[in-house]
């Protein structure tokens, strides 16, 4: 059963995938809409990079490094996920905000049309490929820090 106390590999974890959060965040940024602020968008990946990193990367890793590599990655795709979900609701809440929906089923969709349109417009190279070299350099670094402080 995983340990619900602070390890070292929890804090690195959380660490490192709050960092690749904020950059990947910082990445994605010249290709969203023209004519809106997105400062708020790295500090709030970060934030869910950090949580990613504590609660399912620290929590996860294992003594083998093939796990390390899937763990990495299932992390990196959590991250991803998690960030475009999070975007996508705070979205759909800036525009029911406008009175943009008629009713609350109409702006649950939306969340999904919003997250579908955002995840297509940055399914760059470039954020892809850090988010998985990335991913699997946090899986990797988790697993050599539980080996080290175990």
């Amino acid at each position: 059963m995983p340990s619900k106390m602070p390890t070292a590999a929890k804090l690195v974890a959380s660490i490192f995938f709050a960092a690749l959060g904020w950059f990947v965040a910082d990445l994605t940024k010249p290709y969203m809409p023209e004519g809106r602020s997105f400062e708020w968008l790295s500090p709030g990946l970060a934030a869910v990079g950090l949580l990613v990193g504590w609660r399912f990367t620290g929590k996860r890793i294992g003594s083998e490094m093939g796990g390390a590599v899937g763990i990495g990655l299932s992390s990196g795709f959590l991250l991803w996920f998690l960030g475009l979900f999070s975007f996508s609701t705070y979205e759909m809440l800036r525009l029911s905000l406008r009175k943009s929906y008629d009713g609350p089923v109409e702006a649950i969709r939306a969340v999904v049309e919003i997250g579908l349109e955002f995840g297509l417009m940055l399914s760059q190279p470039d954020v892809i490929g850090t988010l998985v070299l990335g991913s699997l350099l946090g899986g990797w670094l988790t697993q050599r820090t539980a080996r080290k402080w175990s």
